[in-house]
């Protein structure tokens, strides 16, 4: 199921951010810091799983790591702008490669984190991106 290519601004989002790991364990984690701030979580374990999710509604952001089975989270992001979806998203990886994150940001993404997760930084890269997403409209 593909969702229908158009081009969505964050500020026509939701409400939800969306969470991309396939580290249940991970997801799980970022769903709860999400929540204890009131923000909504949907988690999904793939890229795969994540697409037919945008039938139903634009997230405000998306966080995905990079590193995942399918499609990486680079992949993810080409796929999204290739379609027209303007959804903020927050790249996670376990390495901090400065050409992946070159490429990372070449295409896109709002923000690069690398793991572990500094809790602050990824609440901050959050506000950043949805209030950038905000500003563009």
């Amino acid at each position: 199921c593909q969702p229908t290519p158009m081009l969505v601004s964050a500020s026509l989002a939701s409400g939800w951010i969306a969470v991309v790991d396939d580290d249940v364990s991970l997801r799980e984690a970022i769903s709860s810091l999400l929540r204890a701030h009131s923000l909504h979580a949907r988690t999904f374990g793939s890229a795969e799983a994540f697409l037919p999710a945008l039938v139903t509604g634009m997230p405000s952001c998306v966080i995905f790591d990079m590193h995942m089975p399918g499609r990486t989270g680079l992949e993810l992001l080409q796929h999204l702008r290739a379609n027209g979806f303007q959804i903020p998203a927050i790249i996670i990886t376990a390495g901090a490669n400065p050409r992946l994150r070159e490429h990372c940001e070449a295409a896109g993404a709002s923000a690069f984190l690398t793991k572990p997760l500094d809790t602050d930084l990824l609440l901050s890269a959050i506000e950043q991106a949805t209030s950038s997403a905000r500003e563009a409209i």
